[in-house]
């Protein structure tokens, strides 16, 4: 029995989490329950049970969920990094009308929020977001990837590596 083509699949489900986990606004449905690392995870074993002709095993759901999980994250911490750059500005005059609204804030808090609206820790933290997002939405895609192997498993079909045994012929 040859093995379940698992790196496309976790690609095409990397990609699902990746873009729709980055883009502002859309990314919101990661706050119902992960939605899109979730549903990128099941869709990886959606289109590996797709191409296979065995039922997918859950091992193997899990696996490219995993691996879907990283693909996404990564991906998804590259993509907020040119989109933070773009609204940055933006994000700076908030944080700036925030600090004006709130006189009674301490000046130690201040002070840190201050700082990290300069820009110097944001890519700091743009970097290391890149590496928690992919350990983070691994963990999470492999739960959707066994999500995916109950919904899209093929109940039809015998295990793989067994024969089916027929009963004797009597005459």
């Amino acid at each position: 029995m040859p093995p379940a083509p698992k790196l496309q699949p976790a690609l095409f489900g990397g990609l699902f989490i990746g873009v729709l986990s980055a883009l502002p606004i859309i990314n919101l449905g990661n706050c119902l329950c992960c939605l899109w690392v979730v549903g990128g995870g099941a869709l990886a074993v959606y289109l590996m049970q797709q191409n296979y002709p065995y039922a997918v095993q859950t091992a193997d759901g899990a696996l490219v969920g995993l691996l879907a999980g990283l693909i996404g994250g990564a991906l998804c911490g590259l993509l907020v990094i040119p989109i933070a750059l773009a609204f940055g500005p933006m994000y700076q005059s908030i944080i700036q009308r925030a600090l004006e609204n709130n006189q009674d804030m301490p000046p130690e808090a201040r002070t840190i929020i201050e700082n990290m609206a300069r820009g110097g820790v944001i890519g700091a933290m743009a970097i290391i977001g890149v590496f928690v997002r992919a350990v983070v939405f691994a963990v999470i895609a492999m739960l959707g990837g066994l999500l995916g192997v109950a919904l899209f498993k093929k109940k039809d079909l015998p295990p793989p590596g067994t024969a089916e045994v027929l009963p004797p012929v009597t005459p």
